[in-house]
């Protein structure tokens, strides 16, 4: 259950800092330390649509236990079903189809950060410079995962993609395709492709994603805690992530 702990505001980085102070123990060397002397380690993973972001995340989970998987989008609603505090505030400006505010999806992200005392894989957030600027004021990155996929790799993953809309079925014709071509196994009803997976849609939605995100690549660049890994397999690629993970955790103990 989400419990509302968090103080109302979090615009000032000193305030943020002395309340994660006060629930994990005093900070060391920008980190945040728990009374156990563990260290809590916030990472982000940027990666395109398609491009094999949730299955790298889970085999993060996986192999590094300790991490705490926050998907904002996730979190958010959840709020919104619980009509928590942030939930309520949060869905006023749903309603009035604008976007939930900055400081709100902070506040948000603070408060899951202190329910779940340990490391974070922070997923879905931030989606702009001014986000990851505010979010920066509130947390400090430890490390960024940016995985970058070729647009061409996507655009043919996503487009040979086929569902059967009655039961949501989905098949694939490069790895799980369709007993007979063009039809659903169960009930040979037709497959249909939705619109949103088609080429075009796919490749305007890549560039819209590249030209969205670059600057939040750089911002970590600069920062020295973003490292780039590129690929066309989720399995290949891990094998360098879970390398470069472990290299950083251990560094950081």
């Amino acid at each position: 259950m989400l419990v509302n702990t968090v103080p109302h505001l979090f615009s000032r980085s000193r305030t943020v800092l002395q309340y994660n102070a006060f629930v994990y123990g005093k900070t060391k060397g920008g980190r945040f330390f728990s009374a156990a002397g563990a260290t809590d380690v916030k990472a982000l993973i940027f990666g395109k649509p398609g491009g094999g972001k949730g299955t790298i995340s889970g085999k993060i989970l996986a192999d590094f236990p300790t991490f705490h998987h926050l998907s904002t989008g996730d979190v958010l609603r959840q709020h919104v079903r619980e009509q928590s505090e942030i939930g309520v505030e949060a869905k006023k400006h749903m309603d009035q189809g604008h976007l939930v505010p900055d400081e709100l999806m902070i506040r948000l992200v603070i408060q899951d950060t202190v329910e779940h005392q340990g490391s974070l894989l922070l997923d879905g957030f931030p989606r702009t410079i001014e986000q990851a600027k505010a979010l920066d004021d509130a947390l400090n990155v430890d490390l960024v995962i940016n995985l970058d996929i070729p647009t061409d790799t996507i655009v043919e993953r996503i487009s040979d993609r086929w569902i059967h809309p009655a039961s949501g079925r989905i098949y694939s014709y490069s790895y799980k395709p369709p007993k007979n071509k063009g039809v659903d196994d169960e009930t040979g009803e037709p497959l249909v492709q939705r619109d949103d997976d088609k080429p075009d849609r796919v490749r305007t939605r890549l560039e819209s994603y590249d030209k969205v995100t670059s600057p939040l690549i750089d911002f970590y660049t600069e920062k020295g805690v973003l490292e780039t890994f590129q690929g066309t397999k989720s399995d290949v690629i891990y094998v360098d992530v879970k390398k470069w993970l472990t290299e950083k955790l251990a560094s950081a103990n």
